[in-house]
């Protein structure tokens, strides 16, 4: 679990530093940020599903998980959560909850997140978390400079993923496939893609609704292989 703690310490300094630098960052300044958030999401994102694997597969995961999850209504639910933390500690910003959710989608649906925990969880190594932690370190500078104290509890979310993840992996070890792996990168990879079209402002996507496709895509691949 070591490495998902010192993920969870790098996003918080980084949070703190970026919320310095937004005090005296002009507006235009935290517009380029923003831009250059939504590019390198989506940059991200291509990387993951560039080769693809079990292509029918993740498609209907995802087509399924949208389904799903709008039924739901994942994203509504978290953003009323987010409404409600900001009420009640009287926090004056606007994007509290649209931060905290692009965060944890940024920090947590890239390849380095499923195979860190992973790896740590069954006892490989937590070198890959460390190194996801450097990379997050800068993301929520850069993501605080923009969203500001949104970025600082965005580390509570990515903690309970993180160690869940980990956990999970520490009593299934022998249920954690390569080609599993690779389908949970692939569905990351494709919420990626849409969260960058998002921040970018091209369409409205309601990414946090298609979080079912990660745990579809898991039970469909560890069934059929």
């Amino acid at each position: 679990m070591t490495g998902t703690i010192v993920n969870t310490g790098a996003v918080i300094l980084g949070s703190c530093i970026g919320m310095i630098l937004k005090k005296g960052l002009a507006e235009k300044y935290q517009t380029v940020f923003f831009q250059v958030v939504g590019i390198i999401t989506i940059c991200l994102g291509i990387t993951m599903v560039y080769n693809m694997q079990n292509t029918i597969i993740v498609i209907a995961s995802l087509i399924s998980g949208a389904l799903l999850g709008t039924w739901w209504n994942i994203e509504q639910k978290l953003t009323t959560i987010g409404d409600y933390l900001k009420k009640k500690l009287t926090i004056g910003n606007a994007r509290f909850s649209e931060g905290i959710i692009t965060a944890f989608l940024l920090f947590c649906m890239g390849s380095m997140t499923f195979l860190g925990t992973i790896q740590e969880g069954t006892g490989v190594s937590s070198d890959l978390l460390y190194t996801k932690s450097l990379l997050d370190l800068f993301s929520s500078i850069i993501l605080a400079s923009v969203f500001g104290i949104a970025i600082l509890f965005s580390a509570v979310p990515l903690f309970i993923f993180q160690a869940g993840i980990t956990l999970l992996a520490m009593q299934t070890a022998d249920f954690m496939s390569q080609e599993i792996i690779n389908g949970l990168t692939s569905v990351g990879g494709a919420m990626l893609i849409a969260l960058g079209i998002d921040i970018l402002g091209l369409k409205k996507m309601n990414v946090a609704n298609i979080l079912p496709a990660i745990v579809i895509v898991y039970i469909i691949l560890y069934i059929v292989k």
